[in-house]
């Protein structure tokens, strides 16, 4: 059996009309890239994901009746930052986002200034790959919001973001922009609990529960990530899982 690269794969199924689907050919050199078959399945499920999707459909949303009495915590549920805990103290008045790279204007927002942006609340299914799920409602601003405030350059293509408990994670244009992609403040019309990331976590609705991160500490726009770290685009890749993990 010849042996097929992902930038091969790629050329055939732009040839299947999946090409623009995928962003082109610079998503895939550019992206995260890991070898041998597990490495093919990946790039399979991501073509695939990104074809059936590609009109940008929204995921189900429920009405509060639906929202779990419990909604487990798994992970960090306090992170044992000097930092951190000096900020969760003071309610995280002197909390600050730093938003760089490939943007017209880097900035730095604190929670009040991202709360007076426009929000959307979503009550959504989250998919744990640990086997659970539970159903718990969100309110944040939109990431796509955030980026155009300070304007995102033609350059970039994924977007990198970084937790205060060292965990790492990026992002291709197609699901950071989408509109129930969202940096949330809340959870179930209250302020978003320590336990579950606050002051603010990132809720990437379209893809499985590890994919959005909590405890957010910084967002950076990039043109590659192949050369960070690994290259396999996440923490968590590094650990075996998927870089993409769309359900």
């Amino acid at each position: 059996m010849h042996d097929i690269s992902r930038r091969r794969l790629l050329l055939g199924t732009s040839a299947l009309g999946l090409g623009s689907a995928l962003g082109g050919c610079d998503l895939i050199a550019d992206g995260p890239s890991r070898s041998g078959l597990y490495g093919l399945s990946d790039t399979l499920t991501f073509a695939t994901q990104r074809f059936l999707l590609r009109d940008q459909p929204l995921v189900r949303e429920f009405g509060p009746e639906a929202i779990s009495r419990v909604f487990p915590t798994i992970n960090t549920t306090d992170p044992d930052n000097p930092d951190y805990r000096r900020s969760k103290a003071q309610g995280f008045a002197d909390w600050r986002l730093p938003v760089s790279g490939l943007v017209e204007r880097p900035t730095t927002f604190s929670l009040a200034e991202l709360r007076a942006m426009p929000a959307r609340t979503q009550i959504t299914l989250h998919a744990c790959e640990q086997g659970w799920s539970a159903i718990g409602g969100w309110t944040g601003v939109p990431l796509s919001h955030l980026l155009a405030s300070i304007g995102l350059k033609r350059e970039a293509r994924f977007i990198v973001i970084r937790s205060v408990d060292g965990w790492w994670d990026s992002y291709d244009l197609f699901d950071a922009l989408h509109p129930q992609t969202i940096l949330a403040y809340g959870m179930n019309g209250s302020d978003l609990p320590v336990a579950h990331g606050a002051p603010v976590r990132l809720r990437v609705e379209r893809q499985l529960g590890y994919k959005s991160l909590k405890y957010l500490a910084s967002i950076e726009a990039v043109a590659s990530v192949s050369r960070l770290s690994q290259g396999r685009g996440s923490m968590v890749s590094e650990l075996g899982f998927s870089w993409y993990a769309g359900i």
